[in-house]
């Protein structure tokens, strides 16, 4: 795998990260491995597509345009 010189900041549940973290430790894979495949098989599983993504926001009222 090549040099790694991006980042990428997310925020989440306590609890979810936590829990994530927990198993990732119980597995002995580092979470950033975890992601990183994470995001390899979604990109490879959605790269063909060509319909525009939804892009709600919690809290928008249904049939609102966003």
């Amino acid at each position: 795998m090549g040099f790694k010189d991006a980042g990428v900041r997310i925020r989440v549940e306590k609890g979810l990260r936590d829990e994530f973290l927990e198993t990732c430790r119980r597995q002995d894979t580092p979470a950033a491995q975890v992601l990183r495949q994470f995001m390899r098989e979604y990109v490879a599983e959605h790269s063909d597509e060509t319909a525009e993504p939804c892009r709600k926001t919690p809290g928008t009222p249904k049939g609102a345009k966003t």
